[in-house]
């Protein structure tokens, strides 16, 4: 950190020379004034300052140069300072969690985590340690969400089914648990749910969307709980004259609106969460819902909604704002793969060459894909396609895959005269 202070000082003052002593009326020169130390007058000067830390790349540095002394805590943990931190340097995917999703209880599969490879020299150390834990079947045999360092999890305890939180960077805290998830009340009707997270103050908000409904009416209902201590609150009820979504609904939270693509209905229905109203979203033209071809993803722009298609080789990304889609990118899926050499016409099976959107990240920056058995990842804004992740045979029929993102906001150390500071 020292040694970046005093190249960009150095940078400073070539930029900026100290101009020449001026002659007074009478020739004489004025006295110069005492030398200031360069490195000194960079790191005295908080605009400056802000500058080297913005570029330091990761929160992990972050933290450690936070160390260095008061003033630079402060500066590092401001919350305008981290705004503009993480426009600069986005969370890192650090890798996945691939689950089988096999039959359970007997049959069931524990996730298991892929690394993202390479990782820079900051980070190689934490990916490491992550790949080298093994999940029991006590543990982690189902997850239901991951994001910002924690997984959402579903385990068998007995007979009953148990829910938790875990968080891979720090296994020593074990399984937070989690109280029971609503259910309905009548379980003759149908029904679907779905856990859904969002980032608020310093930590998540989880919430549980349950629908239900029955076969005979085209009436269903949607019910949003919100986990707050140790129990499920209702927070919204609304009800819609629309047939009940599958049990592959592609369920998304943005802000305060939740996002339903499923196959009945033929559009998006979305949940405002403030007004406890429903209402529909019609598709792309052309675009027909399927749950292994579509997906939706966060927008930053909370009125917003992408949408990701892929039919054949073709892959759409459209952007919901206002009232209107937008077509935003087109990536043709065909070259990509031959460079990979995966498109063999030889194949006996015509299943296997089909491509099928397992995930998707925030903004449709990324995606994972599947297909000739093997796990994609797309980096759409760079435009590389590669190989991270081929499957056993076991996992060909159904596989989630969940991206696993480095941890924001950092976690600054306490003070001797404050708590620690997790904040944003």
């Amino acid at each position: 950190m020292m040694d970046t202070a005093v190249e960009v000082s150095r940078r400073f003052s070539r930029v900026h020379p100290k101009k020449k002593p001026c002659g007074d009326a009478d020739g004489e020169t004025r006295r110069r004034s005492p030398t200031v130390d360069p490195v000194s007058k960079v790191l005295g000067d908080d605009n400056l300052l802000g500058e080297i830390l913005l570029r330091v790349g990761f929160p992990t540095t972050l933290v450690c140069a936070a160390l260095v002394c008061r003033c630079w805590y402060q500066l590092a943990s401001d919350r305008g300072f981290l705004r503009r931190f993480r426009e600069l340097h986005p969370p890192r995917l650090l890798g996945f969690y691939i689950d089988s999703g096999l039959v359970w209880p007997e049959s069931m599969a524990v996730p298991r985590f892929v690394p993202m490879l390479p990782q820079p020299p900051e980070l190689a150390a934490v990916v490491r340690r992550m790949a080298s834990h093994n999940f029991s079947t006590r543990e982690v045999p189902w997850i239901m969400d991951s994001r910002n360092d924690s997984i959402f999890t579903r385990h068998r305890e007995r007979r009953e089914l148990a829910c938790g939180v875990y968080r891979p960077l720090c296994p020593e805290r074990g399984i937070d648990d989690v109280p029971p998830l609503p259910s309905t009340q009548d379980r003759s009707r149908l029904n679907f749910g779905a856990i859904l997270s969002k980032e608020e103050g310093n930590g998540l908000s989880y919430f549980y969307v349950l629908t239900e409904g029955t076969d005979e009416t085209e009436k269903f209902t949607m019910r949003v709980y919100m986990l707050q201590g140790s129990v499920w609150c209702l927070h919204t009820l609304a009800t819609y004259q629309l047939h009940l979504p599958l049990p592959r609904a592609i369920v998304v939270l943005v802000d305060n609106k939740i996002y339903m693509a499923a196959s009945p209905a033929g559009d998006i229905i979305v949940l405002d969460l403030t007004a406890s109203s429903l209402s529909r979203i019609q598709l792309p033209p052309g675009v027909k819902y399927h749950s292994f071809n579509t997906v939706l993803s966060r927008a930053d722009d909370p009125s917003g909604i992408y949408l990701i298609h892929v039919n054949g080789f073709k892959l759409h990304i459209w952007l919901h704002t206002g009232d209107n889609w937008l077509l935003v990118d087109t990536i043709c899926l065909h070259e990509m793969c031959a460079n990979l050499r995966m498109l063999d016409s030889t194949l006996e099976d015509e299943h296997t060459s089909r491509c099928y959107i397992c995930q998707a990240g925030d903004n449709a920056e990324f995606l994972f894909l599947k297909m000739c058995g093997c796990v994609l990842y797309l980096d759409v804004k760079n435009r590389t396609l590669r190989k991270v992740h081929a499957m056993a045979q076991k996992d060909l029929h159904l596989t989630a895959v969940y991206p696993f993102m480095m941890v924001w906001p950092p976690t600054f150390p306490a003070l001797k005269d404050g708590p620690a500071r997790n904040v944003m």
